[in-house]
This record gives C-alpha cells, structure tokens and sequence, in this order.
C-alpha cells in the first residue's frame, strides 16, 4: 500500500492545543518582556509604539505554543493584518523593568479575529497598558479580505476561542 503524501499545505491537528497554556488561569497566554535602551524615548519611558511590537510578539509566541507557526498561515496563502485596534495606557513602563504581555484570543467571528491585551508588572500589581485588536483574513494572492477562514485555521481558532469558556 502507498501513502498518499498531499502537497497542500496545511495547520497542526487541533490537538495541539491541548496544552498547558489553556488551563492557566484565564487561558492567558503569558509573554515576558524587560525594558531595553531602544524601547525608551530619551527620559527613559517606553515608546507608545513598543507596546505595540510586544503585543504583537505575544499574539506570535501565543500561536506558536500551540503549534501554529505564522509562515504556516502565509503557505496557506492567508495573512492576518490588523484592522482595528484600542489601547489604554495606565501608566509608564522605565528602563530596566520587567513586564508581562498577556494575551488571549477572545472571539472569532466568519473571519474576524479579536484578541485581548494586558501589560503588567511580573507580580501582577500594577497594569501599564489594555488593549483590543483586531485581526481579519486577507487572501495574500487576490488582496483581498476574505469570506471566511480556510478550513484548518477555522477549526483550530475556532476550537482555541470556544476552550477559554470551558
């Protein structure tokens, strides 16, 4: 008998993500982060748009804990750009400190993709920074946003979102 080898590209089973990521309290995913030289302005405060890089990073690592590495989606000819985004900032961040990115995929909805933010201090005291963003499907070949996610990232996000309620 000869196995049938598909050229087609395609995602992890969704078994990968049973991991130990989804039953930390919350189903957070957590990223830590320390303030380095190029993150500050010159009084030694984080950037505004450092923020932005590290929940971005956190949303990446999230994906890859599961087995979801980003270059799989763009073989899949899929990109995930950033359509809307809200952020809060508490208060300032200084050089040398150490902080955590939280993360959680919140809701997906056709191919809209909304996820959850928290920047705090590592003991949890202290928040810096809240935010929303969200993520639509884009067709990499048309340009285009698409209808609906292809069908093994749909069952993976579909199945990451629907176990934080559990």
């Amino acid at each position: 008998m000869s196995e049938e080898k598909s050229d087609k590209p395609q995602l992890p089973p969704t078994g990968a993500i049973d991991n130990q990521y989804l039953h930390a309290s919350e189903n957070w995913f957590e990223y830590p982060v320390r303030v380095q030289p190029h993150h500050t302005d010159y009084a030694g405060v984080v950037w505004h748009g450092t923020y932005i890089a590290w929940m971005e990073e956190a949303r990446i690592e999230c994906l890859r804990s599961i087995g979801i590495e980003y270059t799989d989606l763009l073989t899949l000819g899929c990109e995930l750009p950033v359509v809307e985004m809200s952020i809060r900032y508490h208060r300032s961040l200084q050089l040398g400190k150490a902080a955590v990115v939280k993360t959680r995929m919140e809701e997906v909805t056709s191919v809209r993709i909304n996820w959850d933010y928290a920047i705090q201090s590592t003991d949890k005291q202290e928040l810096y920074v809240s935010a929303k963003v969200t993520l639509v499907a884009k067709d990499r070949e048309k340009g285009k946003i698409m209808r609906q996610l292809p069908p093994g990232m749909k069952e993976v996000f579909a199945r990451l979102s629907a176990s934080k309620k559990s």
